[in-house]
């Protein structure tokens, strides 16, 4: 279901909703992630422990979901902090 989110997210990204396609990305990784917390028996996937794959599904969703909505141009969030550091990080 993951991947399969992914590879929507993946698509609508090529076609030129790099926004959109972003945060289907990111929704699919967030899916993951309450996935794995819900689904306590999962078989021979689960390779690493339950709390690693969870924070890490978590963490990749949400860092994808913000910069997503941090997008250039329009914005829909500004963090200006953020703004702050890239500027001094570029110069």
């Amino acid at each position: 279901m993951v991947i399969a989110g992914a590879v929507i997210g993946l698509i609508v990204t090529a076609t030129g909703q790099f926004r959109a396609g972003c945060i289907v990305v990111a929704v699919a990784l967030l899916t993951g992630a309450v996935l794995r917390w819900a689904v306590a028996n999962v078989g021979m996937l689960a390779v690493r422990s339950r709390f690693t794959d969870v924070i890490t599904y978590a963490v990749l969703g949400l860092g994808i979901l913000l910069l997503a909505l941090m997008a250039q141009p329009d914005p829909i969030i500004r963090i200006p902090f953020l703004e702050d550091i890239i500027h001094f990080s570029v110069r």
